[in-house]
Order: structure tokens, then C-alpha cells, then sequence
């Protein structure tokens, strides 16, 4: 069974930046697709990028282009997302999923972790 553990969140001040990282485990040949995603208190969850394991192919939410970088170091079958210039509204809950590249839907979610950007 696959899992993708989070970690890397914290509190941190406005304008600091944070890595997280997403590390799977247990059968991850059927997680060719990791994908970071955000949920702010009351709103729904937002996509954020994603990245093929194999390829290295990225996509970008337009709303963290030039901030948010996704990369993967798949010797440790790790996604990381590198965050900075941190602003309040990315204040969230962020979590990792995962999925085959022929598939749509994320199949598999870790538990997430928390960021909160303090003013």
C-alpha cells in the first residue's frame, strides 16, 4: 500500500521560505505523478504544481509561479516543494497525492502539514 508522508511545515514570518517534502513509500512504481496541493481554513483545497517522477515534467497553479518549486529526488522517493517569499493567504494545510500518469485522479494523499505565515 502506498503512502506519502509529509513534513517540512511549520510558523515562519512573512517573506521566509519553507521546503517541504513528501516521502513515499510501499509500491510507489503505481505513484508515477506527485502533485502538492494547499487548503486554507474554509476554503476548498487548491492545487498547487505537479511533477512526474520519471520525466520530471512540472505544471504550475499560476498563482505560485515564480515562488513555489517542485522538484523530486526520486534515490529517496521524495517530492519537496521550496517556498519562498511566504505571504499570510499561504497560510494552509498542504498536502502531497499522488497517482498514475494514465489516470486522473489522485488516488493517494498523505495526512498533511501545517504552514502558517505570521504578519
Amino acid at each position: 500500500q502506498v503512502q506519502l508522508v509529509e513534513s517540512g511545515g511549520g510558523l515562519v514570518q512573512v517573506g521566509d521560505s519553507l521546503r517541504l517534502a513528501c516521502a513515499a513509500s510501499g509500491g510507489t512504481d503505481s505513484v508515477n505523478v506527485v502533485a502538492w496541493f494547499c487548503q486554507a481554513p474554509g476554503k476548498e483545497r487548491q492545487f498547487i504544481a505537479r511533477i512526474t517522477r520519471t520525466t520530471g515534467y512540472i505544471f504550475y497553479a499560476d498563482f505560485v509561479r515564480g515562488r513555489f518549486t517542485i522538484s523530486r529526488d526520486n534515490t529517496k522517493n521524495t517530492v519537496y516543494l521550496q517556498m519562498n517569499s511566504l505571504k499570510p493567504e499561504d497560510t494552509a494545510v498542504y498536502y502531497c497525492a499522488g497517482r498514475d500518469e494514465r489516470k486522473n485522479e489522485y488516488k493517494y494523499w498523505g495526512q498533511g502539514t501545517q504552514v502558517t505565515v505570521s504578519s
